[in-house]
């Protein structure tokens, strides 16, 4: 079998005519219809009052976020510890301090009672935090009723993470619309690419702009170059928009196949012990399901994620361990942390499986033949 991987880019048709567009047109920087195209079919998505900032990755979209919330050295942000670095990179480029708050075990994304312990705790040390970073986890909308609400109550603004949750809703509405800035990442393994890229989700007109003037090295607008505050090289091009505004045609579908894939994994599990997929807590929540994970319970499986891991490696297909909590990594060691040990178990006995919505019939049926065939000898 040719490799199977965690979650390729799928081709969406209309590519190659957008970014030939583009270069027949002479329309190759950070200009163009297609960057027009694109940001006009995000903010038709999210629907006003929101509005989209394109830039070159989500990553990017969290530094301008914390940039427009004033966010400066020494500063208090508050962050999920279950999620990629790139979610608290950002603040440390502000030179400000992470807070790390471990997870609640039905979506696997914030604990809002372990927020609110770290909230009122830093108030008692005589500081406020500024902002508070959820993520939706692997397209998996957070508890954003109960976050919301606590951010309400201190006046923290919200930023949500929603690199991995395109197409994901809660009680109906976009992830990404609910806080202060909202974020998407368009990389080559998220539900749809840019072949890479980001938005920036605002409320106001005036965050949009200012985060297009920051994005372009925050140039004023006089007949000479002129700047009075940093910048960044953060803008998208116009071919990297080509992809996009193709690949933003055909969201929903991608959507829809990732969530097939889910229900493909469930079907495969279901009735074998020891084995638990992620999956929505209530009719509230909508997930893209842009990976599908598993935690597998050792002493009633009889195999550990690490064996499934290896078993699967060996048939060239791919998988991947959960994020390994950031307030376990080297990097963020030293800042505080607030919750138990939901997030380290999760890490401990999770896996991620090939999600990709062009996963083949012929793919499909080889991945349950080597899962079946192993689980059969466990």
């Amino acid at each position: 079998m040719k490799p199977i991987k965690l979650s390729l880019a799928h081709n969406a048709n209309n590519e190659v005519k957008y970014v030939e567009e583009a270069v027949l047109n002479n329309q190759l920087s950070n200009y163009g219809n297609n960057l027009n195209v694109f940001n006009k079919q995000l903010e038709t998505y999210f629907s006003k009052p929101n509005r989209i900032a394109l830039l070159n990755s989500g990553t990017s979209a969290i530094h301008l976020a914390l940039i427009q919330l004033g966010i400066k050295a020494n500063d208090e942000v508050i962050c999920q510890s279950f999620t990629f670095s790139a979610t608290a990179n950002p603040i440390v480029y502000q030179k400000a301090i992470p807070i790390f708050i471990d997870s609640e075990p039905e979506t696997w994304n914030m604990c809002p009672v372990q927020l609110e312990t770290a909230i009122k705790d830093r108030m008692s040390l005589g500081i406020k935090p500024k902002a508070i970073i959820v993520v939706h986890s692997y397209g998996m909308p957070a508890k954003i009723d109960e976050i919301l609400k606590i951010s309400e109550k201190f006046s923290i603004p919200l930023i949500e993470d929603a690199a991995g949750a395109l197409g994901s809703t809660y009680k109906g509405l976009k992830c990404g619309s609910f806080g202060e800035f909202g974020i998407i990442s368009f990389n080559g393994n998220k539900i749809i690419t840019s072949s890479s890229g980001g938005a920036l989700i605002c409320t106001a007109e005036d965050q949009k702009i200012k985060a297009n003037f920051l994005a372009t090295q925050s140039k004023a607008n006089k007949p000479f170059y002129h700047h009075e505050e940093i910048g960044y090289n953060y803008s998208m091009s116009n071919i990297v928009a080509g992809i996009g505004r193709a690949q933003m045609e055909v969201l929903k579908e991608r959507v829809l196949k990732r969530r097939e894939v889910n229900v493909f994994y469930k079907e495969i599990f279901e009735g074998i012990n020891g084995i638990t997929l992620l999956t929505e807590p209530s009719e509230y929540y909508y997930s893209n399901h842009w990976l599908t994970c598993i935690l597998i319970n050792f002493e009633e499986a009889g195999f550990s994620n690490e064996d499934l891991k290896k078993e699967l490696e060996k048939h060239n297909i791919e998988t991947r361990f959960l994020w390994k909590p950031l307030h376990l990594q080297p990097i963020f060691s030293e800042f505080p942390y607030y919750g138990k040990s939901s997030s380290e178990q999760l890490f401990n006995i999770g896996l991620c499986l090939p999600s990709g919505s062009n996963l083949s019939i012929q793919d499909k049926v080889y991945i349950k033949s080597v899962i079946m065939n192993f689980i059969s000898k466990k």
